[in-house]
């Protein structure tokens, strides 16, 4: 608290006054007011260009209240419009275009889309390659818009649920091991071919084979031996005209055995060779064939 002294002097009469020896002056002077002022100015000028890098990279960017240029922030998720490049790998529960608008995954490599579980391993994956389409699953299946399986592929066997499988190759379908089907049809005017090059070629069924050709011809081509086998049945033959053009014929008959007409005859193995006509049976006569 201040406090002020007062002397009482008569006229006439001097006192002296006691003379400052400390002064003290308080504030910035010199080289550091002229200091401080300089970083004052240097703090505005990088406030003003950091503003200003603000504003451009939110004009730049398309920033606004609901999202980002392209990129729309809404109750369901983001929406990008447009084009996208995407440099690192994009994570998604769901993706999905436009309406009136194709989805297209584009890269200069390849396109793999993973399916990974709860511990992050990969349980299904789909890489779209230059060169090979791979699908890495326990089952692959394709439905229909119906949601009707039209093909499934696993471990043990290939599925078409399809009505019908049409191969349009000209080499036709190539199969390792055996196919189960209830018809085997070539498309119209076009020839059936069921080939096996150095194996053997089996058709089985249960209730029976059925082979039909409407408008053509049937061919059976073996190097070695065509076997026609009924274990309780019989082989018919129903036809109106029979033509064996390469069966064995035997000698010719008597000379008063009717010519140009001749009978067949069966070894007791089996083979068949044909015999000139008579009146009776000529087979007795040219037995030789069978032995």
């Amino acid at each position: 608290m201040a406090q002020e002294q007062y002397t009482a002097t008569t006229e006439g009469t001097q006192i002296e006054r006691p003379e400052n020896q400390h002064v003290y002056k308080i504030g910035i002077y010199g080289w550091r007011k002229r200091c401080l002022y300089l970083f004052v100015l240097l703090l505005l000028i990088i406030l003003v260009v950091n503003f200003a890098l603000t504003i451009w990279i939110l004009k730049v960017m398309w920033f606004s209240p609901t999202g980002m240029g392209h990129l729309t922030v809404t109750e369901d998720g983001l929406r990008l419009e447009g084009d996208s490049e995407f440099l690192f790998p994009l994570y998604a529960k769901e993706i999905h275009s436009r309406l009136d608008s194709s989805l297209l995954l584009q890269s200069t490599q390849n396109v793999t889309v993973n399916a990974r579980n709860s511990d992050g391993e990969v349980t299904g994956r789909l890489k779209v390659g230059p060169k090979m389409v791979e699908v890495q699953s326990q089952q692959f299946q394709i439905n229909s818009k119906d949601g009707k399986p039209l093909f499934t592929v696993d471990d043990k066997e290939v599925a078409v649920g399809t009505d019908k499988l049409r191969v349009t190759g000209p080499e036709g379908a190539l199969f390792e091991h055996s196919v189960e089907t209830p018809l085997v049809r070539a498309d119209p005017f076009e020839d059936l071919r069921l080939e096996s090059p150095t194996r053997s070629l089996s058709m089985d069924a249960p209730r029976g084979i059925h082979v039909n050709a409407r408008a053509g011809n049937i061919e059976a081509l073996s190097q070695m031996d065509i076997i026609f086998q009924s274990s309780d049945g019989m082989l018919v033959l129903d036809a109106e005209t029979l033509c064996l053009p390469k069966l064995l014929q035997g000698t010719q008959g008597r000379p008063g055995s009717l010519q140009g007409l001749y009978e067949i005859c069966a070894c007791p193995d089996g083979k068949l060779y044909l015999a000139t006509a008579g009146v009776g049976t000529t087979c007795q006569e040219h037995g030789q064939v069978c032995l």
